[in-house]
């Protein structure tokens, strides 16, 4: 069974508006892993996962390290496939769905923070971050915009925009990352440790952008070790470990 802990319930009138609209649903969902290269075991990650998240409400994925955490993220977002039951990202089921279905999906639909920078090389920052919006068809300059308001928020300096990101630090890589997945108005959002690594007033940018994400209707559901910052922005708490996990046949 989940654990559902209440953190606050309806934080907003938006989330008031929508609660009986599910954005994200899971029901029954499992999944496993099987060791080709240690005879064929195999590892049951999760199991009966049933939960759902509404527009404008911000989730969180608790746990201990190893409790499948990254593993639902990746279900969700079409990367694993999971053994038993459905995952619903508005109407698309993703079990189901066909490859152009989930690039689509995450073109328009479902975003995705992840806590590591994969670009192009050579690509500048700034076309980096407007990509998103490119992919939509959104004017150049008018993604570049949206771009250029985001770094600037980030704490990105202006000389830096030119150049790949790949020469980054690591926390401006990580700045970048959010940049890019906060640049169009995702319906709904996977957020994997967003403000992890970051000084106090660059942590305080992405609540922010979570905050505002969450009052146009986004659903959300993300991975925040930071308790300060989970208590702030979370509606719940689910948490993982209260699924099965760990079991070898």
């Amino acid at each position: 069974m989940i654990r559902n802990t209440p953190i606050r319930s309806c934080l907003s009138a938006l989330s008031c508006k929508f609660e009986e609209r599910r954005m994200i649903t899971l029901e029954n969902v499992s999944k496993t892993f099987t060791l080709h290269n240690q005879g064929g075991a195999v590892i049951e990650a999760i199991a009966d996962v049933s939960l759902s998240v509404t527009p404008g409400e911000c989730v969180a994925l608790t746990g201990a390290s190893g409790a499948g955490k990254s593993t639902l993220m990746r279900l969700i977002y079409g990367n694993y496939l999971a053994k038993t039951g459905t995952i619903h990202v508005g109407d698309l089921e993703i079990k189901r769905a066909k490859p152009h279905d989930i690039i689509a999906l995450r073109r328009d639909t479902l975003g995705y923070v992840s806590q590591f920078l994969r670009v192009v090389p050579r690509v500048p920052t700034l076309d980096v971050v407007a990509e998103p919006l490119r992919a939509i068809g959104r004017p150049a300059d008018n993604a570049k915009d949206r771009a250029a308001d985001l770094l600037t928020r980030l704490n990105i300096p202006q000389t830096l925009w030119s150049l790949s990101p790949t020469t980054f630090s690591g926390g401006e890589q990580q700045r970048v990352n959010i940049a890019r997945g906060f640049a169009h108005p995702y319906p709904a959002l996977l957020l994997d440790e967003p403000t992890a690594s970051l000084d106090g007033s660059n942590r305080e940018v992405v609540l922010d952008l979570i905050q505002e994400a969450k009052r146009r209707g986004a659903a959300i559901i993300g991975i925040f070790h930071d308790e300060i910052a989970r208590a702030q922005i979370c509606d719940r708490e689910i948490d993982v470990s209260s699924f099965t996990v760990g079991k070898a046949a």
